[in-house]
């Protein structure tokens, strides 16, 4: 009986498992992000990168792959995925964005200058809202946890009417701290 009761469960398991660790961001340019809004209004989180920024892949890879991190990003924002050094145009609001030094080594792209108030810094996770008002940058590699509540923060509007230490000071996670196994001692 019991091992009939595991084959369910695995069996069950194979089926739902690969949906649970196969949802990713749904990352866009900042192009697609601008024209999804003008029919559909979401906030923007925008990750401004390197390609030869380490810290920028270790938050790719770590913290931007927790379900509950995807899950508010899906559900509340258009994710945009910003090179700092890209080497096109951009038309935004009826400005010309470029990339003045298309040819040289890390050189920026006048969009994530402006984005980043000309503090140049990787990664930084910029939000902004429907009417793409920038509502902060947050310079540096965030774990998990500290990138949590701030999506709240922003998800929810709470950044109108009160101040993210306060917010983040009544904040309850809904990331599980990853349990360790217990050491056995002789």
């Amino acid at each position: 009986m019991i091992k009939a009761l595991r084959v369910v469960i695995i069996t069950i398991l194979s089926f739902i498992t690969p949906s649970v660790y196969s949802q990713t961001i749904k990352w866009l340019s900042f192009e697609e992000a601008v024209k999804l809004n003008e029919k559909n209004p979401k906030k923007f989180i925008i990750d401004i990168y390197t390609d030869w920024c380490g810290w920028c892949k270790k938050m790719e890879a770590s913290t931007y792959t927790n379900p509950v991190i995807i899950d508010y990003v899906n559900t509340y924002y258009y994710a945009v995925k910003l090179n700092a050094e890209r080497r096109d145009t951009v038309i935004f609001q009826g400005h010309t964005f470029v990339n003045e030094n298309k040819n040289g080594s890390h050189s920026t792209h006048q969009l994530a200058e402006a984005l980043l108030n000309g503090k140049m810094s990787y990664p930084t996770t910029v939000f902004m809202n429907q009417k793409y008002e920038l509502l902060s940058p947050v310079a540096g590699y965030l774990t998990q946890e500290d990138l949590e509540p701030i999506l709240s923060f922003f998800a929810l509007d709470k950044y109108l009417n009160t101040t993210y230490d306060l917010f983040k000071a009544g904040f309850v996670s809904k990331i599980k701290p990853i349990q360790t196994a217990p050491t056995l001692t002789k």
